[in-house]
C-alpha cells in the first residue's frame, strides 16, 4: 500500500465552468481523445473515432451494457398538493425501490406521492443511509411502461438544461435497465464503430453494472480510507468471462470502456486475474496503491475533482500523471464530464 494521494485534497483540479459539456455532439466518436501512456506520463491527441488505431487485433474491450432508466419522478403530495421528486436508484423487489426524495423533511414514512394524476402512486415506507428513502409503489398495468410515460432522464446535476433526445444519455449497446446515470466512457462508440473493431480482431465483452447516483457523490473526508463506497449491482456472464480470461491467456490486453466496466471485471476476479461469472452487489473503492487482477488499459471520459473516480484513474496512471493529463486537457480546452472528450489511458 502506497500513501501517495490518500487525501482527498490531492484529487483536485481548478475546473473553468465553460469546459463543463452541456450538450453531446452531433456525432458520438466525434469527440476528442486525449492518449496518456500511464507508465511514461507522454500524451498526445486524437478523434475518438480513431481509437481503433490504439487497439491491437487479440485485445478485449470490456462494455457495461446497462441501461439508464428514467427515474426522476415528479409528483405531487396527496395530504397537501405540494411538489415532490422521487429519484429511483435501486430495486429491492418487484414495487419496492430505494430511492432520494425532496423535499426530505417532507416526505417521511407514511407520507404518500402521486404521479400522473394517479397513474402511478407510491408510499415512503422507510428512512436508509444517507438520506435515502424505501418506497413503495402502487399502479396496474406493467410499471417501466409507466415509468417511460411518466419519468425524466436523471442528468447529473452540472447539466443545466434536458435533453431533446433521451437516447443521447444511452450507449447504443444498453440493454439491461438498471442505472441511474450513464455508463459515459461508451457514449463515444457507435454500432458502425464497434463492428469495425470487432472486424479488426478486437473481442468485444459486455458486463453489466448498474449506476448508482454515489458515483458522482462527492467524497467529503479528508482521508480517503474513511470514505463509505456505495454498492452496485453487478452481472458478468460465462460468456464474458471466457473472452476476458482466453484473452489473457494468450498475452492480449482487457481494455475496459469506463470506470464501471472496471469495477465490475475487478470485483469478479480472483487474486490470481481469473474473472468468474457471477452476480452480486459491488462496493469495490480503487484509489492508489490498488493493484489491478484484470484491467491493463482504460477508456474514460474526464471526472469531477475530488471524485472516487479521479481516484480510481490515478491508481491505474499515478497521481502526478493524472493531474498533469487534466492540466492539459483543461490548456487545450477539452470537453469535461459526461458528455465530454474521452482519454485513453494505456
Amino acid at each position: 500500500m502506497t500513501d501517495e494521494g490518500l487525501k482527498t485534497s490531492d484529487f483536485y483540479f481548478d475546473l473553468p465552468k465553460e469546459l463543463i459539456a452541456q450538450d453531446p455532439l452531433t456525432d458520438r466518436s466525434a469527440s476528442r481523445l486525449l492518449l496518456l501512456n500511464k507508465d511514461t506520463g507522454a500524451i498526445s491527441h486524437d478523434i475518438f473515432k480513431n481509437i481503433g488505431s490504439y487497439l491491437k487485433k487479440g485485445d478485449c474491450l470490456v462494455l457495461n451494457n446497462t441501461k439508464v432508466i428514467p427515474a426522476r419522478l415528479l409528483g405531487i403530495k396527496e395530504d397537501t398538493g405540494a411538489h415532490a421528486e422521487v429519484f429511483l436508484l435501486k430495486r429491492r423487489s418487484d414495487d419496492v425501490w430505494e430511492a432520494l426524495v425532496k423535499p426530505g423533511k417532507k416526505l417521511r414514512p407514511g407520507a404518500r406521492v402521486d404521479f400522473g394524476n394517479g397513474l402511478l402512486k407510491c408510499e415512503i415506507t422507510d428512512v436508509i443511509d444517507d438520506g435515502g428513502r424505501l418506497v413503495k409503489f402502487y399502479y396496474e398495468g406493467i410499471f417501466e411502461e409507466i415509468l417511460d410515460k411518466l419519468g425524466e432522464m436523471p442528468l447529473p446535476p452540472y447539466i443545466t438544461h434536458k435533453l431533446k433526445d433521451r437516447d443521447r444519455y444511452q450507449t447504443v449497446y444498453a440493454r439491461y435497465n438498471g442505472s441511474a446515470a450513464a455508463p459515459t466512457a461508451g457514449l463515444h462508440f457507435t454500432k458502425e464503430l464497434l463492428k469495425e473493431l470487432e472486424e479488426a480482431g478486437i473481442d468485444i465483452a459486455y458486463v453489466t453494472l448498474h449506476v448508482g447516483l454515489g458515483t458522482f457523490r462527492p467524497v467529503k473526508v479528508d482521508n480517503i480510507l474513511d470514505h463509505h463506497m456505495h454498492s452496485e449491482m453487478y452481472v458478468i456472464d460465462k460468456e464474458a468471462a471466457d473472452k476476458i480470461n482466453r484473452t489473457r491467456d494468450r498475452g492480449g490486453r482487457i481494455i475496459c470502456v469506463g470506470t464501471t466496466s472496471c469495477r465490475t471485471i475487478e470485483s469478479g476476479a480472483d487474486e490470481n486475474g481469473r474473472v468468474h461469472p457471477g452476480s452480486g452487489d459491488t462496493d469495490i473503492f480503487i484509489y492508489p496503491g490498488y493493484k489491478f487482477r484484470v484491467l491493463d488499459c482504460l477508456i474514460t471520459n474526464f471526472h469531477l475533482p475530488e471524485s472516487t473516480l479521479m481516484m480510481l484513474v490515478s491508481a491505474l496512471a499515478g497521481r502526478n500523471n493524472v493531474l498533469n493529463a487534466y492540466a492539459t486537457a483543461i490548456e487545450e480546452k477539452y470537453r469535461f464530464f459526461s458528455f465530454g472528450d474521452a482519454m485513453f489511458i494505456f
